[in-house]
């Protein structure tokens, strides 16, 4: 060993020790930090490393795989790019957000749309590498579009969001031109290119892993990166920690401005709150409500709290349970719920209720808007007589333990008012890893809070995830006719079409009237910072480590 590596040995263990020393200072939280501390790495000190802290667990790292949860697709995100991005704009607050309005190059350089909107011919970089070397080629887009559209699940249907179904739409004219052909105009399909599921792949490595078996080779996608995006993915410990290395020839962008990102798994949301606190991680994403609130106030902590669009929390009765077949019954629900007590008690008032409507008719188009429902125990034990059911009935509610800081507490607070009216409900604990297949893939949770956000911004693509039938987000087994056709009517036309507001208005009054989903509030994205800075809002509510700094 020579000099200078013992040198940056001992530098490394001197950075590592004096991590240590800081985090255990003070019994209450030393014990709890303990597994963070197995795995932080040696640079994690150091003034080109941001850590930052998080309560879910990361299972996959390929967006297009059968059961790849939601906390996964900040890789998508991160190690991958896109043919288009959206813009960045500055909020009135002063903090950093994508811009819905806005699109912006990455792997493409120019698109043209044709005359009639059927048609969509890209360019791209030609300097355009992926982390390899290797060249992205129009021939790597179609292979990954081909993968997305052909996969299943959840990356299939968001495709099909944006009228992108078949592989026969999509042509790699030469190396660096690609087309898409579409079967009518569509107001989703560019913005659909820049939502995280449309990532480009290095198919030539791809296709080196796969089988005949696996012919999309998702069992080495799930634990490989193959992207070109402004980071790699240098270590990943599942159920610990995930490691971005920057990608210093990052073709799509600027490089970022720190080297590494560490995302740190930690469970417990007091652990995390104390490690911002003290400094040891320099972001906590996804903060409780709570720990938000409190933490507002302290003059060395940065916290964003950004509202998400097109996005609610809610409770979902299940229509495969006998009881909720019945939509007097769901209503009864909807008129029992203690809403401020639980937007106080769950929100800490942050976010934006979504009850209390004056009217059973929409006035407007806005979604999400408040739904016609308010406490009254009266009307709803009225409902239930109504429905044959004055005795009430017995029904689990599932909660997800990874979301326990605000399922928790709601929970609890519907099962007290459910018991006022009949309806005993008794709290079913989910491990968060399980959650997504439980309520949304198996859909098998009878009586379940859920919180689904549309990344496009358009009440009908919000109604196309989450009140058509078999679609992923109704995990309520919600199914109606008028529904589906005239979410179909609406997902592709213009905002502007003298049809789609009061078509939109329908789809809202049914909706208000059969509760499938019975709306709670409107949510907030809680993002504290010690110690970095230029943190991006983006509408996944993911990560985005692209624009971070050291402060």
């Amino acid at each position: 060993m020579s000099m200078n590596k013992k040198a940056q040995d001992q530098q490394n263990n001197s950075e590592v020790s004096t991590t240590r020393r800081r985090m255990l200072q003070g019994t209450a939280i030393g014990a709890g930090m303990l597994p963070f501390l197995k795995v932080l790495p040696a640079s994690a000190a150091s003034g080109d490393t941001v850590v930052v802290a998080i309560g879910q667990t990361i299972n996959s790292l390929d967006i297009h795989r059968s059961g790849t949860n939601r906390p996964s697709y900040q890789v998508a995100v991160n190690a991958y790019d896109r043919l288009v991005s959206f813009g960045t704009k500055t909020t009135p607050e002063g903090g950093l957000s994508y811009d819905y309005a806005t699109l912006e190059p990455e792997i493409a350089e120019s698109w043209e749309v044709s005359e009639d909107g059927l048609t969509i011919t890209f360019k791209l970089r030609a300097d355009g590498k992926f982390h390899d070397g290797s060249p992205i080629t129009a021939h790597d887009v179609k292979w990954s579009f081909d993968r997305a559209v052909t996969l299943g699940g959840f990356p299939t249907v968001q495709m099909k969001a944006g009228s992108l179904a078949k592989p026969e739409q999509f042509e790699a004219v030469d190396d660096l031109t690609f087309r898409i052909t579409l079967p009518h105009k569509s107001k989703l399909t560019l913005p659909d290119l820049a939502v995280p599921v449309p990532i480009v792949i290095n198919s030539k490595l791809a296709l080196k892993h796969a089988t005949k078996d696996d012919p999309w080779a998702t069992e080495y996608l799930h634990k490989n990166i193959a992207g070109s995006g402004a980071f790699t993915v240098a270590r990943w410990d599942p159920g610990q920690q995930l490691v971005y290395q920057r990608n210093e020839k990052w073709t799509s962008g600027k490089a970022p401005a720190v080297a590494r990102v560490i995302v740190r798994e930690v469970p417990s949301a007091a652990t995390r709150r104390a490690l911002l606190e003290r400094g040891d991680v320099q972001m906590s994403f996804n903060m409780p409500n709570k720990d938000a609130s409190e933490l507002s106030t302290k003059k060395d902590l940065v916290v964003n709290t950004t509202p998400v669009e097109n996005a609610i929390y809610c409770l979902c009765p299940n229509l495969k349970f006998e009881p909720f077949q019945d939509k007097r019954v769901r209503q009864a629900l909807a008129w029992a719920l203690p809403y401020q007590a639980l937007f106080e008690t769950s929100a800490y008032g942050r976010g934006k209720p979504m009850w209390g409507g004056k009217s059973a008719v929409p006035k407007d188009i806005a979604w999400p808007q408040a739904f016609p429902y308010d406490t009254d125990l009266t009307k709803a034990g009225e409902l239930l007589e109504q429905a044959g059911m004055s005795s009430g009935f017995e029904v689990p509610l599932s909660i997800s333990l990874s979301q326990t800081d605000w399922m928790e507490p709601a929970a609890l607070l519907i099962q007290e008012n459910l018991g006022k009216i009949g309806i005993k409900a008794t709290i079913n604990k989910i491990p968060g890893a399980s959650w997504r297949t439980a309520s949304l893939v198996e859909k098998r949770l009878d009586l379940s809070l859920e919180t689904f956000g549309g990344w496009l911004n358009y009440p009908c693509y919000y109604f196309f995830w989450a009140y058509v039938h078999g679609h992923l987000f109704n995990a309520s087994n919600y199914r109606n006719e008028e529904i589906e056709k005239l979410t179909e009517e609406t997902l592709h036309l213009a905002v502007d079409d003298p049809d789609y507001a009061p078509k939109i208005r329908r789809m809202i009054e049914i909706v208000w009237d059969e509760v499938p989903r019975i709306a709670l509030w409107q949510p907030a994205l809680n993002v504290g910072l010690n110690g970095a800075t230029d943190y991006e809002f983006w509408f996944h509510r993911q990560l985005d480590a692209r624009s971070l700094k050291k402060a």
